[in-house]
């Protein structure tokens, strides 16, 4: 008997792209979404925190005058502490320390008046979609990485494989039918969005790979420095810089020296304009404390991590670090994944690319769920499907804006056991998202239409809580980032109900 003809490579290709993108579809999509959002996670900081909604500052912070108050602040025995200076889109300066079991302390105060901020009550955007973005807020063992890891590297394969299964590329540049049916325009979408931002997408999940090289490939420095705590010690230190002076023996602790001089050396000394953006006193008030300077790059592309050392006692100059070559290509792709250097442009460009990337991992799910529903029966096993998509698409969306209506309804002291008002706000986003996973199974191929409309309410309630609990629309000062991030909120308020609109329709017809 003659054996079966073998599939094409092209079709074998085309089965690889759908299952990937259906089983780590939903993973994708987070990472992606949190990503998009992180792209303007100090902006979203400022919505959350009302009381840091301040003035850019004119120029570098006081140093000598703020180092009485952080010696004031910081508990004894800290094993360092440093001020963070205030920027156009962080305008509060950030003093900050670590005490000697370990715990990090943040206090935010007014550049202007350098009076303590209160305590914001909130993680906000960068230490809640941020951390979600990159690590899952998964810690154990670098679990939540590597499934970070493991979805990057699926998307690189979905783009390979999305552009040889692809026969007519240029053609699905140019080809979107709105009033097609669902399947239809959702492929069309699908198509467009990855061949527009094409090279978007594979720089950015390329760059996110290689951030984490020590994780995802440590054969590349333990052939150079083995394995234990020692060799990791060795390669943060020659790759990111550590140093550590000895003391005397008979040395004794000294007032700390002017930290405004050592600004200024450091200034002198990088050129070209630069300015520090972090100074960090390191073991406070002992005979071997010293003064660490770290260069801004809010000029520059790659995260540099150009670093000056001094004597705390004496302000001497001690170290100066630059990282070596291959450490430079690592923090140049760092630079093009975070997006820290200052070119607004740019920074709605990354966004609106990062929102062509949800829309190309939804469209995506949305075509193959379209097509499987042809000629079949929906049982349970469908409704299951159909719930974990609609969850982890729209039921996310919902989720996140369930989040920032919990950051304005929720009491500043709120606080359940031993959970407290940070907490609460996460506990909202994962119990209203696991309720969009019971909503859809509940409810089928209806709750697409149906999250939809949820968006629209949760985003507008949004942005009318942010107007009514807070002075947003009550003063000038008021920075452009809080109505720039309720302008996006009604944006997202439109879409849904566009989208709700359609499903109901055109897309929801058997």
């Amino acid at each position: 008997m003659n054996a079966a003809p073998a599939k094409p490579w092209r079709q074998r290709l085309g089965a690889v792209h759908t299952w990937v993108g259906i089983v780590l579809g939903a993973l994708l999509f987070l990472i992606f979404w949190m990503g998009t959002l992180s792209v303007f996670d100090r902006e979203i900081d400022r919505w959350m925190m009302p009381a840091t909604r301040l003035a850019a500052p004119q120029g570098p912070p006081r140093l000598d005058a703020i180092a009485p108050l952080a010696q004031s602040l910081v508990p004894a025995g800290a094993r360092q502490w440093r001020i963070d200076w205030a920027t156009p889109r962080t305008p509060v300066l950030r003093l900050s320390w670590q005490t000697q079991d370990g715990q990090r302390v943040l206090q935010y105060l007014d550049p202007a008046t350098l009076a303590p901020i209160a305590e914001p009550g909130t993680l906000g955007a960068s230490g809640f979609f941020f951390p979600l973005h990159y690590g899952l807020m998964i810690s154990w063992k670098e679990l939540g990485k590597w499934l970070v890891g493991l979805a990057g590297m699926a998307m690189l394969v979905l783009l390979v494989s999305g552009v040889v299964i692809h026969r007519k590329l240029f053609a699905d540049f140019f080809t979107f039918r709105t009033r097609k049916r669902l399947p239809r325009s959702s492929l069309d979408l699908h198509n467009v969005t990855g061949t527009l931002a094409l090279p978007f997408h594979f720089l950015i999940t390329l760059s996110g790979l290689v951030i984490f090289w020590a994780i995802y490939f440590p054969q590349a420095h333990e052939g150079v420095y083995g394995s234990g705590a020692k060799a990791k010690a060795a390669v943060q230190a020659e790759g990111y810089g550590r140093y550590r002076p000895k003391a005397a023996p008979d040395a004794q602790p000294l007032p700390l020296a002017s930290l405004d001089v050592m600004a200024e050396q450091a200034r002198a000394r990088w050129g070209d304009g630069a300015e520090p953006y972090f100074v960090r006193v390191w073991k406070p008030g002992q005979a071997d404390s010293y003064v660490e300077l770290r260069r801004s790059y809010a000029r520059e592309v790659a995260m540099n991590l150009d670093q000056l050392y001094f004597d705390a006692g004496t302000g001497r100059f001690l170290h100066e670090f630059k990282a070596a070559p291959a450490m430079a290509v690592q923090r140049f792709f760092s630079g093009l994944h975070f997006i820290q250097f200052e070119h607004p442009l740019l920074r709605w460009l990354y966004f609106a690319l990062g929102l062509s990337g949800c829309v190309l991992i939804a469209t995506g799910l949305v075509f193959w769920l379209a097509s499987r529903r042809k000629g079949t029966r929906p049982g349970w096993r469908s409704r299951l499907v159909e719930a974990l998509c609609s969850a982890s698409t729209t039921g996310l969306i919902a989720a996140t804006l369930g989040f920032l209506c919990a950051n304005r309804l929720l009491p500043q002291t709120a606080q359940w056991g031993a959970t407290e008002r940070p907490g609460l706000e996460m506990l909202a986003f994962f119990v209203l998202w696991a309720l969009t996973l019971a909503h859809g199974l509940g409810r089928g191929i209806q709750s697409w239409r149906e999250q939809a409309w949820a968006i629209a309410v949760l985003a507008v309630s949004a942005a009318l809580l942010n107007a009514l609990t807070t002075d947003a629309y009550t003063r000038i000062t008021t920075p452009w980032a809080v109505w720039g991030v309720d302008a996006v909120l009604l944006a997202i308020a439109m879409t849904a109900v566009y989208a709700a609109r359609r499903l109901q329709a055109r897309g929801l017809a058997p």
